[in-house]
């Protein structure tokens, strides 16, 4: 942000607060205040000097000489500490512009592009008598008589980062000019068939688009990049009877972002399925796509494209795969040393099946990958057979399942058998024959790794029995199975410590008796988390090893209760005693446990 700094009076003697944004006088009540050292305001302001930042808002300027904060050792003061210290010394609310909660094409009808980027302001939030404005020089506000005339509401002015409110300036006025004439005209380019399923797109270039697309690239160019900003898992486009909505997951839980015009989001999916060399004229069957770009920074990242049609419209759901989970370690993920020590005796075994458990979106690929990842090198075979395959790493090869023209689990697994393979990898077991080829495989002297959808370990054992495989086979060829699940991790600026409630922790650890922890970590709430109180996700998990003892409950009649007691004999930990250490750590909640877990029955027994 561009501001012309004025050499006047910083501080009013009788109370102390700041009356302008001159440098030197912004130093000295950083100082006063305990934020930086004397030394570096003092450099601080011998480098502005030199370098005349005088066009330069000053919190900018001094954010960026990076100064130490006095207050917490080790770190630096960062832009927005300022911004909300130099709030709360004029008396004004501080706020964090969070894109995902502001109606974009509201907010830009309230004043003109020109007009908000000559004074330097943006609206936040418009009601029946009041506007939300933020602005980043509070002693600037002429402009805000101009707009009580204008648009007779009330104007509340809220303090704002210089950076954020340039930004999304730009940004937001670019996107509603975008929209407004993609609702005119829709168009949404042509079908580009590519067989080879690894292809780099750059945002704003591929595809053939005549003149007047570019507003649909750069409303989809800007859905991708927010969500890659804002960590979604999952891009959810939903027509709906008159308007279109766009929906992000995050940490699990879907947050709306942003709603067009039906006619719009009919272009967005055109645009997108063009991305993913899908055919854009079909949309009275499901269809499967994939895509692959960049984020700002360069990394790349990897989507996932489904489409079904709907009462209303074709909806679009894209799966963001981000490669650097494939590049955590285990403790990452949320494994104990001693979970971590029973995975890789079971993963190191040379042949044998590994079987990992639980519900969609609880963690299982990314477990496997991460494990494959590892255990891939030049003098291992890894092969996966996958419907569909979620993330293209070079270090597999990899089988896409296709069963239109025959090419089932059991038909690539069949397939691999041929190829020399160490390790396979089969993206689930979902009937007899698979769960057939996965048994030949083992026994025939191969490492296989799969997933089962059961609620906790060892109900996967009656479940393959279910299926049809015999006892005696499960014996042979099961070496452990792992159940997990995925909770949301307690944000770390905002987190505050409570007394645990006994009730509710003996819920939780039912039937097992577990020390009631002193005191544990709640959510609260902030600017960084959303005010959710978590950030991030991590995993539960339930470790059942095949040993001999469990092997003589492995019969026609196997009964999981009986399998899970010899279970917990022989050290499996429960999914609920995984989560109340995940507690007893500060690391999620009570809730958000038992928000995942299994159900238990008035018996104890697993509903």
């Amino acid at each position: 942000m561009i501001y012309t700094m004025q050499e006047t009076s910083v501080v009013n003697a009788a109370d102390g607060r700041v009356q302008s944004l001159e440098m030197r006088g912004l130093l000295e009540e950083l100082v006063l205040d305990g934020y930086i050292s004397q030394p570096d305001a003092k450099r601080i302001h011998m480098v502005s000097r030199a370098k005349d930042l005088s066009k330069i808002h000053p919190l900018v300027a001094i954010a960026d000489q990076r100064p130490a904060d006095v207050r917490h050792p080790g770190k630096t003061i960062q832009l927005d500490q300022l911004v909300e210290w130099l709030a709360g010394k004029v008396d004004m609310p501080y706020e964090r512009i969070d894109p995902l909660k502001l109606d974009v094409t509201a907010l830009t009808k309230v004043i003109s592009h020109a007009y908000a980027s000559a004074r330097k302001i943006l609206p936040l939030r418009v009601t029946r008598d009041s506007v939300v404005i933020a602005t980043a020089n509070p002693f600037s506000h002429e402009w805000r008589d101009e707009l009580t005339q204008l648009l007779r509401k009330e104007i509340i002015m809220v303090l704002a980062s210089p950076l954020e409110i340039a930004r999304y300036t730009q940004e937001f006025y670019q996107l509603a000019k975008s929209l407004k004439i993609a609702t005119r005209r829709d168009t949404t380019g042509s079908v580009q068939l590519i067989q080879n399923l690894e292809q780099l797109v750059e945002l704003g270039r591929a595809g053939n688009l005549d003149a007047e697309s570019h507003h649909v690239v750069h409303i989809v160019d800007w859905l991708l990049q927010y969500a890659f900003e804002q960590r979604a898992s999952d891009i959810h486009l939903e027509p709906r009877r008159d308007k279109a909505y766009v929906r992000f997951r995050i940490d699990g839980v879907l947050h709306r972002v942003y709603q067009v015009p039906v006619n719009v989001m009919s272009a967005i999916v055109g645009r997108i399925k063009t991305l993913g060399r899908m055919d854009i004229s079909e949309k009275r069957r499901p269809l499967d796509g994939r895509l692959k770009t960049k984020t700002p920074n360069g990394q790349e990242i990897e989507l996932r494209l489904s489409t079904v049609p709907t009462a209303l419209g074709e909806k679009l759901v894209m799966r963001v795969f981000d490669p650097e989970v494939l590049r955590r370690d285990h403790h990452q993920l949320g494994l104990s040393e001693q979970e971590l020590g029973i995975w890789r005796e079971l993963v190191s075994q040379p042949h044998g099946i590994v079987l990992v458990t639980g519900p969609t979106g609880s963690g299982k690929t990314t477990t496997l990958y991460s494990t494959l990842r590892q255990i891939a090198s030049p003098e291992i075979n890894v092969c996966t057979v996958e419907d569909p395959i979620e993330m293209v790493e070079p270090s597999f090869n990899q089988i896409q399942v296709h069963p239109g023209i025959d090419l089932t689990f059991a038909a690539g697994i069949r397939a691999l058998l041929r190829q020399d393979p160490d390790v396979i990898m089969v993206g689930e077991i979902r009937d007899l024959e698979t769960a057939d080829m996965a048994v030949q495989a083992a026994l025939t002297g191969h490492l296989v790794l799969s997933t089962l959808h059961t609620n906790d370990a060892p109900s996967a054992i009656t479940r393959l029995l279910e299926i049809g495989i015999p006892a005696y086979l499960i014996n042979a060829t099961v070496l452990g199975i792992v159940a997990q699940r995925l909770v949301r991790t307690l944000c770390p600026q905002c987190k505050k410590i409570y007394d645990v409630d006994e009730a509710a922790w003996k819920d939780l650890t039912r039937p097992w008796k577990v020390q009631l922890p002193t005191g544990a970590y709640t959510q609260q709430g902030c600017i960084e988390c959303r005010n959710t109180g978590y950030m991030g996700r991590i995993g539960l998990y339930e470790m059942l090893k095949i040993t001999p003892e469990l092997r003589h409950l492995v019969n026609p009649d196997a009964d999981a209760a009986a399998i899970r007691e010899q279970g917990i004999k022989q050290g499996m930990q429960p999914l609920r005693i995984s989560g109340a250490r995940k507690i007893t750590q500060g690391i999620t909640t009570i809730s958000e446990v038992m928000r995942v877990i299994p159900r238990l029955g008035d018996s104890g027994e697993i509903s």
